[in-house]
């Protein structure tokens, strides 16, 4: 994909194209509650919701922050906002309050869409403990110093809103007021090159960073991915990835919007929930992170399931087991699987292997790079690109890369250089017929079952804990998840703490997937001889003690 290739097209004029195109062909269709819609009577429903946030005061470079599991109101909200000019900021279904706490106030959202919750965690209940004051506010009038921007709470569920929060079925209510033409020329006055989207993603600061994807980031991407799949109107997609990832957002979002192809989302995943979305919608194609097809896989009615419609889908979000590969070939039919590399900061595609491409390839490699999108190895000490089969750091430029991000500008300075490139702090190997394959990380972040979890968020919290006096947090291999968090702590002198204490301290403050799988209490850790601690050799020492070997072997691409 030349520049000159690439598509000039807001998100909301993409929406719009695709309806005009196809009125009449399904667009979404869930199968555990009824929504159905054509692409014609969605964008509708979407001009009807960007009404109402309009006539709620969200306007043109507003942030609306979104709380909540594939639901329809998410994807809803999505064009919604993207047809206002307003940015979506994606909140991850698993944040409790000290996590949501902070995207609130760094992104300045002014709006928050949520659902009531999910199992065992209470959105309503959390928001009403950061914002006590809001059951006695009159909806869209909430103030909070602590919170200076956020004004307006929207709640999606079956039963009445919570105090102080306006329920989505007002929206369209509200959007009467806007009229068709003051609508139509903001639309119109949109420029693909501005921020649609905020995604947070953990750093080297160890707390999460706002990264600004524009609308030309993430169409163009969207479309490229598509294209490796061979989408078309023709196509299915079973959506069981989170949409507040990129995963859901563009590659499986995006990529349909831009080849006309039907969505079937699953609300969360469950492994029997998507096989019987699978098998009732005929879909052509599944997206998910390699646990999710473990899931499907291991699962006691597998064999009972008619998977003959499948052909395509991605395997992403974390390393893929070569062998699991195989089995979704073999055994679900999708002969034509992909795999995608990339980045959140690249919204987030950066290579990817197509259908056609021999099964060796699509089994042990990511794929080669997008289109538009360069790609190189670099030596990390020296910045000098190394040649086939030498590892190094990998490095992408292209027009996929973040505008930045949020309110941080030395760390988008540190993540792309003078030159445009990403340095991405993954170390991998090129062939010479342009294949990469990840083979580790320079920076120690955990990717559990698709989830980036960066240690150092996890030690400045376990930090606090009275009877901690240092930390160490490390990932260690899996063969379920590809890894699971580990902590490695040193009690205070005179103090004691039980590896179940550890867990529940940060369980009760924190995500589940940052809880530790592992807990170690240990007198020291591995240090240099200038006092810099050796996570490598606390990750050897672990794969040794817990009897990791078998997990830690397992070749992925």
């Amino acid at each position: 994909m030349q520049k000159n290739d690439l598509m000039e097209i807001t998100v909301g004029k993409l929406l719009e194209s695709v309806a005009d195109r196809y009125p009449d062909r399904e667009a979404i269709a869930y199968t555990d509650r009824d929504y159905r819609r054509t692409w014609r009577a969605f964008d509708e429903e979407v001009n009807r919701i960007a009404k109402g946030f309009l006539a709620m005061g969200i306007g043109k470079g507003d942030h609306v922050a979104i709380w909540a599991t594939n639901v329809p109101e998410w994807i809803l909200t999505l064009f919604a906002s993207a047809k206002i000019g307003a940015v979506l900021v994606t909140v991850n279904t698993n944040y409790k309050v000290f996590e949501l706490e902070y995207l609130l106030r760094q992104s300045d959202s002014k709006v928050l869409v949520m659902i009531e919750g999910i199992k065992g965690k209470g959105y309503v209940d959390i928001v009403n403990e950061l914002c006590p004051t809001l059951k006695d506010s009159q909806p869209g009038a909430y103030q909070n110093p602590m919170l200076p921007f956020l004004k307006s709470f929207v709640y999606c569920g079956s039963d009445e809103a919570p105090a102080g929060m306006f329920h989505w079925n007002e929206l369209e209510r509200m959007g009467e007021a806007i009229s068709d033409t003051a609508f139509r020329a903001l639309t119109d006055s949109l420029d693909c090159h501005e921020v649609v989207n905020m995604q947070y993603t953990s750093g080297t600061t160890g707390f999460p960073k706002g990264v600004l994807l524009t609308h030309h980031n993430i169409v163009n991407n969207g479309k490229s991915i598509g294209d490796c799949m061979k989408f078309t109107e023709q196509d299915k997609l079973c959506i069981p990835v989170p949409f507040f990832h990129c995963f859901g957002l563009v590659l499986a979002i995006m990529a349909s919007v831009t080849h006309c192809t039907s969505m079937v989302p699953v609300d969360r995943y469950n492994p029997l929930k998507v096989m019987q979305a699978i098998e009732r919608e005929h879909c052509t194609a599944v997206h998910g992170v390699p646990t999710m097809f473990i899931g499907m896989l291991e699962h006691p009615d597998f064999k009972q399931f008619d998977f003959s419609t499948l052909r395509t889908g991605i395997m992403a979000g974390s390393p893929c087991p070569v062998k699991v590969m195989q089995q979704v070939m073999d055994e679900m039919n999708m002969k034509e699987i992909t795999i995608t590399y990339g980045q959140t900061e690249a919204s987030p595609a950066c290579t990817m292997t197509k259908t056609d491409d021999p099964v060796e390839y699509r089994a042990a490699t990511v794929g080669r790079a997008m289109p538009g999108v360069e790609c190189k190895i670099v030596d990390p000490e020296t910045g000098k690109e190394v040649g086939p089969g030498v590892q190094g750091e990998f490095c992408a430029r292209g027009y996929n890369l973040m505008k930045g991000y949020y309110k941080m500008a030395e760390a988008t300075a540190q993540a792309i250089d003078e030159a445009g490139w990403l340095h991405t702090g993954d170390l991998a190997t090129v062939d010479e017929n342009g294949y990469y394959k990840i083979t580790g990380r320079i920076k120690d972040m955990i990717i559990r079952g698709g989830e980036n979890i960066y240690p150092k968020e996890i030690e400045e919290f376990l930090y606090t804990h009275p009877a901690i006096r240092d930390v160490q947090v490390i990932g260690v291999p899996s063969k379920q998840y590809g890894e699971e968090v580990m902590a490695c702590i040193i009690p205070k002198e005179g103090e004691t703490i039980t590896e179940e204490a550890v867990k529940e301290y940060v369980s009760s403050h924190m995500a589940r997937h940052k809880v530790p799988k592992f807990v170690a209490i240990m007198e020291s850790f591995p240090m240099t001889a200038s006092g810099k601690i050796q996570k490598f050799k606390l990750r050897d020492w672990a794969i040794d003690t817990l009897n990791l070997h078998d997990a830690a072997a397992i070749e992925t691409a």
